[in-house]
Protein backbone atom coordinates (compact mmCIF):
# COMPACT_ATOMS: atom_id res chain seq x y z
CA UNK A 1 0.00 0.00 0.00
CA UNK A 2 1.21 3.60 -0.23
CA UNK A 3 2.14 5.54 2.35
CA UNK A 4 1.49 9.24 3.27
CA UNK A 5 3.26 11.36 6.02
CA UNK A 6 0.91 14.15 7.16
CA UNK A 7 2.87 16.87 7.26
CA UNK A 8 2.44 20.39 7.13
CA UNK A 9 3.93 21.70 4.32
CA UNK A 10 4.75 18.47 2.51
CA UNK A 11 2.58 18.90 -0.36
CA UNK A 12 -0.17 16.68 0.25
CA UNK A 13 -3.50 17.81 -0.58
CA UNK A 14 -7.09 16.29 0.67
CA UNK A 15 -9.74 15.36 -2.04
CA UNK A 16 -13.08 15.71 -0.83
CA UNK A 17 -15.84 13.26 -2.52
CA UNK A 18 -20.03 13.04 -2.30
CA UNK A 19 -20.81 9.11 -2.10
CA UNK A 20 -24.07 7.93 -0.85
CA UNK A 21 -24.28 7.13 3.27
CA UNK A 22 -24.99 3.52 1.99
CA UNK A 23 -22.28 2.97 0.01
CA UNK A 24 -19.69 4.91 2.35
CA UNK A 25 -20.83 2.42 5.38
CA UNK A 26 -20.40 -0.64 3.14
CA UNK A 27 -16.92 0.01 1.49
CA UNK A 28 -15.67 1.09 5.39
CA UNK A 29 -16.67 -2.19 6.58
CA UNK A 30 -15.90 -4.08 3.35
CA UNK A 31 -12.09 -2.23 4.04
CA UNK A 32 -12.06 -2.54 7.57
CA UNK A 33 -12.72 -6.49 7.28
CA UNK A 34 -9.92 -7.44 5.13
CA UNK A 35 -7.71 -5.05 7.51
CA UNK A 36 -7.26 -2.03 5.06
CA UNK A 37 -7.77 2.19 5.33
CA UNK A 38 -10.04 3.89 2.38
CA UNK A 39 -7.62 5.92 2.20
CA UNK A 40 -4.75 3.74 1.17
CA UNK A 41 -7.34 1.60 -0.87
CA UNK A 42 -8.36 5.00 -2.65
CA UNK A 43 -4.72 6.06 -3.33
CA UNK A 44 -3.37 2.70 -4.69
CA UNK A 45 -6.61 2.75 -7.27
CA UNK A 46 -5.94 6.54 -8.11
CA UNK A 47 -1.83 6.02 -8.72
CA UNK A 48 -3.23 3.05 -10.87
CA UNK A 49 -5.42 5.35 -12.97
CA UNK A 50 -2.60 8.12 -13.48
CA UNK A 51 0.08 5.12 -14.44
CA UNK A 52 -2.67 3.91 -17.08
CA UNK A 53 -4.06 7.23 -18.19
CA UNK A 54 -2.12 9.57 -17.16
CA UNK A 55 -0.52 12.80 -19.56
CA UNK A 56 3.26 13.11 -19.84
CA UNK A 57 3.52 17.28 -19.26
CA UNK A 58 6.88 18.11 -21.19
CA UNK A 59 9.37 20.10 -19.04
CA UNK A 60 10.29 23.39 -20.60
CA UNK A 61 13.51 23.73 -22.33
CA UNK A 62 15.47 26.47 -21.82
CA UNK A 63 15.93 28.98 -24.35
CA UNK A 64 18.89 30.06 -26.84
Amino acid sequence: MIQIKMKEGTGIKRLNVNISEELHRRFKSTTAAQGLEMTDLILEWIQKYVDKNGLVIPKKGRRA
